[in-house]
């Protein structure tokens, strides 16, 4: 089976790329899943149920989060009633909302997603290699085929944590510095691992708000505000094939496809 992994959507253009460009690459690439982080979908920061909606109906199967979790509070809504929504995992276990999730797949079988957050550079959470493992074990009770969405800063910690994997689930693809990676690589264990997705929106940009406020804070360190920029539209991540019995990952493939006026 083939996945596609969606990097960090970012605002209403990155919203759009997903809206219109996700039913052609099910199509054309024949797709039996589609995850996607939806952690900057709402205003560029956070997501709501009117925006995680919008990319369901795009044809996004789960969505993954990250640090900007609960920069909206309409996020608790997800968390409690919408189980193809999920958290980093290694939040403590009074928070709402699940870390990992299953969806049965169109031929056969069962798709694990799991999300999980990095510490190095970021907030304390729990320890991730710990909190990933106990996801896992209980994931592999129902399935081989599982993605893990590494939401993480540093490259170090993403990459020990797909090492710490391998062997044990299909893929794992980090998300968080909206930089695509060109490290795509299937590791000896039989797990595909790329260190960033990078992230979908408008690529003339500034990790994609605008650019000039940007610069402004650079140069004064004073307050600015980073609205989402428009230009350049493109949904980037990364297509996975797997093989379904034994959960190894065959291939794996960066994407970069420019949303183009033939798309809207």
């Amino acid at each position: 089976m083939k996945l596609l992994f969606i990097g960090d959507i970012v605002g209403s253009p990155g919203r759009k790329a997903v809206r219109e460009l996700v039913p052609r690459l099910r199509a054309e690439l024949g797709l039996g899943a589609v995850v996607a982080n939806g952690e900057n979908s709402a205003g560029g920061s956070g997501i709501t149920p009117k925006t995680a909606s919008e990319i369901f109906d795009s044809g996004v199967d789960i969505i993954t989060s990250g640090d900007h979790l609960w920069d909206q509070k309409e996020v608790l809504e997800l968390l409690k009633n919408e189980a193809r929504f999920i958290r980093p995992l290694n939040y403590p276990v009074n928070n709402p909302g699940k870390g990992f999730t299953t969806i049965p797949l169109p031929e056969g079988g069962i798709l694990g997603v799991a999300n999980v957050q990095c510490r190095t550079f970021m907030q304390a959470l729990e320890n991730p290699f710990v909190a990933i493992d106990g996801a896992v074990s209980e994931l592999r009770q129902s399935t081989p085929i599982i993605l893990v969405d590494v939401h993480g800063e540093a490259t170090s910690e993403k990459i020990a944590l797909g090492r710490f994997l391998d062997g044990r689930v299909s893929a794992v693809i980090g998300t968080h510095t909206h930089v695509q990676t060109a490290d795509e690589q299937i590791f000896p264990g039989g797990t595909a691992f790329l260190c960033d997705a990078g992230f979908t929106g408008p690529q003339e940009s500034i990790l994609g708000r605008e650019i000039a406020p940007i610069i402004e804070r650079f140069l004064t360190n004073q307050p600015r505000r980073f609205a989402v920029a428009t230009g350049n539209i493109v949904l980037k991540g990364a297509v996975v094939e797997i093989d379904s019995s034994t959960g190894r990952a065959r291939s794996i493939e960066r994407v970069s496809v420019p949303l183009t006026s033939d798309d809207t």
